[in-house]
């Protein structure tokens, strides 16, 4: 851990979420203390909420020690099958992770990836937990913010980050943002079943229009102890109590699991929205994850969105409060996690006018491409059941210098990520600094750091480093790829200095020892 600042007040997390817990994490490991407010008097433990942990999350809580417990805990699925009506559509393998640790995606209950970042936290001194704290009041002035609650509270902050959930509406009307958007008719019946399904322990299963939930939807996740995830789309009027009484639901179970025996440990009925708010900055005010953005879960995109925004959010407002960068590094927070949320919303909104047609024309298209898709592999594609969760690639940010050898080539297909470049999260590898074996990413997440190739100028690097009021670090590529394949991941050439953020994101290929200077200092904004 480093140094904790100085007598400057704490960052007021608001929401102790999975996002807000991230957010105070990542807060404290950066040496500043937080105040972990929460409107509820207790955690609530029930029910399996967002279940898919995508592996650049993974990596992210693996900074604050929780990564790998998190992944061991979980079910890892490698086969995704989809289903049309009584025919399998079509199925594939999730590719190998390589040199990650992490694979591509475990399933866990989000109550248990809460209970492992709640021990995270109460071993951390810096992070203040008060739960029964609904915030009524927040008061920008010269300096801080005054934060009330309804329980008469009245606290300090340096900044606030506002993780306060999809019910964050409170919040969003005392800063006056909006929450444009859009909201589905239809519904979706979840329960947690526990029960044996022998071999779909590994498979996430997609079911279009079958005979016993015709015209919508069926998705199947299995989660860790026998449970499996059931989500059923279901009419906008539907009666889950009325449903239990006269034994339709176990019905509903039974044609899918059959005749054995099961337990529902938990159901509810959730309504999607797809909705952004027009500011993620207003002030010393950040908004993140529910607080800021809503998108239907298919593809997972909520909580691993709201990830990468408190991780984000933590590295800058650290460096801000430490004096290692410009407040106006805070600006960037709004223009690239908005940005990130503006993706989600394309890709989400798209899966799910062909889950959920409004028009004709939409079913009309929807019914053409999964009755082509029987018989032709070609509409395979067509098939929208979900693009799966993965990291925004800030190549448009204003920390981002552009490099013209390694364009940006906008979003990639399906199940790939892009070239390793100036917007995109680093390749990870084996490497091996002074004796130790360790991860490149983390590395990469230990702060600013200048990576170079075989004939860099380092006496440039070393300069650029120097100039900064923030500590950078400069390796060297070769000494560290023991294996050499971080050198094939990265596709590095000759005389590069690669300029890598404190969140793992590349801001800068450079060729130009003049321009590494130039380039570090506008990472920090």
């Amino acid at each position: 851990m480093m140094s904790t600042i100085g007598s400057a007040d704490p960052v007021i997390v608001v929401g102790n979420g999975p996002v807000g817990q991230t957010a105070a994490l990542l807060l404290a490991r950066w040496g500043v203390p937080v105040v972990l407010l929460d409107r509820r008097p207790e955690r609530d433990p029930i029910g399996s909420k967002a279940i898919c942990q995508q592996r650049d999350v993974l990596d992210v809580w693996e900074t604050v020690g929780a990564g790998r417990r998190i992944a061991a805990e979980g079910v890892t699925w490698t086969t995704a099958r989809t289903f049309y009506r009584d025919r399998e559509l079509f199925a594939y393998t999730l590719p190998d992770h390589g040199s990650s640790c992490f694979p591509p995606f475990v399933n866990v209950s989000q109550a248990r990836t809460e209970q492992i970042l709640d021990e995270r936290i109460a071993a951390e001194p810096l992070i203040d937990v008060r739960w029964s704290h609904d915030v009524t009041g927040l008061e920008q002035n010269e300096g801080g913010v005054d934060v009330r609650c309804a329980n008469g509270a009245s606290l300090r902050a340096s900044y606030v980050l506002a993780c306060a959930g999809a019910r964050g509406e409170d919040v969003r009307a005392l800063l006056g943002v909006t929450f444009e958007g859009h909201s589905f008719d239809d519904r979706f019946l979840i329960c947690d079943i526990r029960t044996e399904l022998p071999g779909w322990s590994t498979e996430r299963r997609f079911y279009f229009d079958p005979q016993w939930n015709p015209g919508r939807q069926v998705l199947i996740h299995p989660c860790p102890g026998s449970t499996f995830r059931i989500d059923w789309q279901v009419p906008g009027d539907y009666d889950l109590a009325a449903e239990e009484a006269d034994g339709r639901l176990d019905r509903r179970i039974r044609a899918i699991i059959g005749d054995r025996d099961y337990e529902i440990v938990w159901k509810s009925v959730y309504r999607f929205h797809s909705r952004v708010t027009d500011r993620m900055r207003c002030g010393r005010v950040l908004l993140a994850g529910d607080c800021a953005h809503l998108v239907a879960p298919f593809g997972a995109r909520g909580l691993n969105s709201g990830v990468a925004d408190a991780e984000n959010a933590a590295w800058k407002l650290a460096f801000v409060l430490r004096g290692w960068a410009p407040e106006s590094l805070l600006d960037s927070y709004h223009a690239e996690r908005h940005a990130a949320a503006l993706e989600n919303l394309d890709v989400t909104s798209a899966t799910m006018r062909f889950l959920v047609p409004q028009d004709e024309e939409q079913h009309a298209h929807r019914r053409a491409v999964l009755d082509r898709a029987v018989t032709e592999r070609a509409a395979w594609s067509e098939v929208d059941s979900g693009r799966l969760a993965e990291p925004f690639w800030y190549a448009d940010s204003p920390l981002t210098t552009p490099c013209p050898g390694r364009p940006f080539l906008g979003r990639p297909p399906r199940g790939t990520v892009p070239p390793a470049g100036p917007g995109t999260i680093v390749p990870d590898g084996p490497v091996r600094v002074e004796g130790r074996d360790t991860r490149f990413r983390e590395l990469a997440r230990d702060g600013l750091l200048l990576l170079t190739t075989p004939g860099a100028d380092l006496a440039a690097a070393a300069a650029a480093a120097k100039s900064c009021a923030a500590p950078v670090r400069v390796l060297e590529l070769a000494a560290i790829d023991h294996t050499g394949a971080l050198a094939d991941a990265f596709g590095a050439g000759e005389g590069e200095v690669w300029v890598i953020r404190p969140d793992a994101h590349v801001a800068a290929v450079l060729t130009d020892p003049a321009a590494v200077e130039p380039a570090l200092h506008r990472a920090l904004g």
